[in-house]
């Protein structure tokens, strides 16, 4: 273990893609359906800034791309996992970003932060810091889409532990300054035939 813990889970998530395929990992989805129902409803007129954290292989960007969203960008702490989603837009006006998100300084406010699976692998100060990026990151009156894994979900994912919500407890980890508008649960099944219960909610900042 190295004294940075950034260095750490960056070098933990390199290894993970550079030992499985994209379409291998656990997490995959050719068809990211709640995540686009959940979009399109905070943010119907496709005008605003996107900005999917974790997303560095998902094929939200894509469909985003496709559903005419001018200004989407991709973060992820993985170099490979944002090269294999380069690699499908080619030159596609997407920013994509190498960053942890727990030391990411925007350089821009997004109208909307989709984050499918990376709040959950954090715990303790670690939500902290998350929650102040967010809070950083989106613009006055900006939605946020977050899904986790509900309370039967793993316990466990990619040899880490990590921390299961339910809508009420997403809800008050955003915390007063966000309206809960939608909650949602979901069965993901991955590549290998697994069955993994997510915890959806779609919230819009109250100030304006």
């Amino acid at each position: 273990m190295t004294d940075d813990p950034g260095t750490d889970r960056a070098a933990h998530w390199a290894e993970v893609y550079d030992t499985k395929a994209m379409d291998e990992v656990s997490w995959h989805q050719p068809d990211p359906t709640v995540s686009l129902e959940l979009v399109e409803a905070l943010a119907p007129a496709h005008d605003v800034a996107v900005v999917d954290v974790g997303g560095g292989a998902s094929f939200l960007v894509d469909r985003l791309v496709q559903r005419g969203y001018p200004h989407v960008a991709v973060l992820d702490i993985a170099v490979g996992a944002l090269a294999a989603g380069r690699s499908r837009l080619g030159d596609t006006a997407v920013e994509w970003i190498v960053a942890d998100v727990l030391t990411w300084v925007p350089r821009r406010s997004y109208g909307l932060w989709h984050d499918r699976a990376v709040l959950h692998f954090l715990a303790g100060d670690d939500v902290d810091r998350y929650r102040t990026t967010l809070e950083r990151a989106l613009a006055p009156g900006g939605s946020v889409v977050i899904g986790t894994f509900a309370p039967d979900g793993p316990t466990h994912c990619s040899g880490l532990p990590v921390t299961r919500y339910d809508a009420d407890g997403l809800a008050t980890l955003l915390g007063d300054g966000f309206a809960v508008v939608d909650r949602r649960n979901e069965v993901h099944v991955t590549p290998s035939g697994a069955e993994q219960s997510f915890t959806w909610v779609a919230a819009r900042r109250r100030d304006s």
